[in-house]
């Protein structure tokens, strides 16, 4: 550590002429990374983050309880006596994986953990409950295929979005044709840190780490919140290992996209960050793994209401129980 202080310090100091960072900075960033390694925690918004402050279990650092950088407020600190630094990334795909490559790229991080809430595309399980997948899948990224076009230069190995096959009949039930056509969903290009510089590598399922996904399979009997108020769920809600989980920019709230996605890629959480998270630790060689708690069925509550406005708070605290147990297990 004390090698990687020194290298810190004169890089700094070789920079701070062109105004990227100060040396203050540096020597605050070398005085954290001394008491490392760290596990990083990556958390969508204040709402998820809030119960994981409140827990006891959460132990700020007496002398550098956080560290501000670049947008970023970085709290250190202690989580069932692991040493970690907690970051809020803020909404969506750029800002989840703008959060994770500042915490990897700055601090001594050895693994990453992600949590929060999210939409759920599974009707096998009900809100509250807390899903831990395998592998994630950034279902954003498409080629939207030209209207009668027989072939074309994309993937095609994950399948597609056929708008039509959604079309409502008009008054006189003529077929009427649909110009949107068909969206193909296409894998991510990465370049592994560990690679060639401008070799990538393309992926469209991103596994989690294999050992923190056999850690998980200890989170049964994790005591989960079941009422908000006088309102309760109809079961205990529990924690269970999935298979595949999806994100995107976009705030799934449709019942007819939300059944497409589970019974095109067996998708049980939604989300918009997880899988930002997840390319970036696997581009730097880091061991992920995301906890989501469904706190709505995407698309499938009533027309008046979404049941996110109700349950957010339970499924974020059955998140945050999810993670410090999971946290309290690692060695």
């Amino acid at each position: 550590m004390e090698l990687l202080g020194l290298l810190l310090l004169l890089l700094g100091s070789s920079i701070m002429a062109n105004g990227a960072i100060s040396e203050l900075s540096w020597r605050k960033i070398i005085n954290i990374n001394r008491e490392g390694p760290y596990v990083g925690i990556v958390v969508p918004n204040a709402f998820e983050l809030n119960p994981l402050l409140h827990s006891p279990a959460f132990v700020p650092h007496h002398k550098f309880p956080y560290f501000d950088f670049s947008g970023k407020h970085f709290r250190i600190g202690e989580l069932e006596k692991k040493k970690v630094i907690v970051v809020m990334s803020g909404l969506g795909m750029l800002n989840a994986g703008v959060s994770t490559q500042l915490l990897l790229t700055l601090f001594d991080v050895k693994g990453v953990l992600h949590y929060g809430i999210a939409g759920n595309a599974n009707p096998k399980l009900q809100i509250g409950d807390v899903t831990i997948p395998q592998y994630w899948a950034h279902t954003g990224l498409w080629h939207w295929q030209r209207l009668r076009e027989v072939d074309g230069d994309f993937n095609k190995s994950f399948g597609y979005l056929k708008f039509a096959n959604y079309n409502n009949y008009t008054k006189h039930s003529d077929l009427v044709t649909n110009l949107l056509n068909m969206i193909w969903y296409q894998p991510e290009e990465i370049f592994p840190v560990n690679g060639i510089p401008e070799v990538s590598h393309d992926i469209f399922w991103v596994p989690v780490d294999k050992t923190y996904f056999n850690i998980a399979r200890n989170l049964k009997n994790v005591k989960l919140d079941n009422c908000v108020n006088t309102t309760c769920l109809p079961r205990k809600p529990i924690v269970v290992r999935v298979e595949k989980g999806a994100s995107a920019n976009v705030f799934v709230d449709n019942k007819a996209y939300r059944e497409f996605v589970n019974s095109k890629f067996d998708v049980t959480p939604i989300d918009m960050e997880s899988v930002a998270v997840a390319l970036v630790c696997l581009q730097q060689n880091k061991p992920f793994i995301a906890i989501r708690a469904l706190s709505d069925l995407a698309g499938g509550g009533s027309v008046l209401a979404n049941e996110v406005a109700v349950f957010a708070s339970l499924a974020s605290q059955n998140a945050v129980n999810v993670l410090i147990k999971f946290i309290s297990l690692l060695i």
